[in-house]
């Protein structure tokens, strides 16, 4: 005794044959790994896979990492760090360097916001270098070995501001 396949039904009159992919017409078996192949594919026509508020922040990277003069590091990390916190990027989607601007002007125009970012700063250097950093207190003068003191971190961000005003 030999068991048959039920027969396939026939579409129901108002589906059409035409809406079908044609693997499935030609007989070949057809997937769920086809079906999210062929709707994947279609999923980011005409838009980039990178999610927009990533590309502004890599444009703002980028913009920092180009003019701005830092030869530990540490204070590029951590501006970036802050870049990549702040609402202001995702406020400014399509000119990703306004926030940028606003970021660096809040930085350098609020001696309370500085010297919090002059700590990070600090705190960076000791761990890239695995060193005690030196954290100058608000109305102290800064130690003589100390590369990020109020002043001078203040007078780098101020110059990246400049380029970045030149650039806009």
């Amino acid at each position: 005794m030999s068991i048959e396949p039920e027969p396939t039904p026939n579409p129901e009159p108002n589906q059409s044959n035409t809406d079908l992919p044609p693997d499935i017409l030609s007989g070949r078996k057809f997937t769920l790994a086809d079906a999210i192949a062929a709707e994947g594919s279609n999923f980011f026509k005409g838009e980039s896979p990178v999610p927009i508020l990533l590309r502004a922040v890599t444009e703002i990277n980028g913009f920092i990492d180009k003019h701005l003069r830092d030869s530990s590091g540490a204070l590029k990390a951590v501006l970036q760090d802050w870049v990549k916190q702040d609402s202001r990027v995702s406020e400014h989607i399509d000119q990703p360097l306004i926030a940028l601007e606003q970021i660096l002007t809040s930085i350098t125009t609020n001696s309370e916001i500085l010297y919090e970012f002059v700590r990070q700063v600090d705190f960076k250097w000791g761990q890239i270098y695995g060193d005690r950093p030196y954290f100058q207190q608000p109305g102290q003068s800064p130690d003589p070995e100390d590369e990020y003191t109020h002043d001078s971190v203040q007078k780098q961000l101020l110059t990246l501001l400049n380029h970045l005003q030149d650039s806009l």
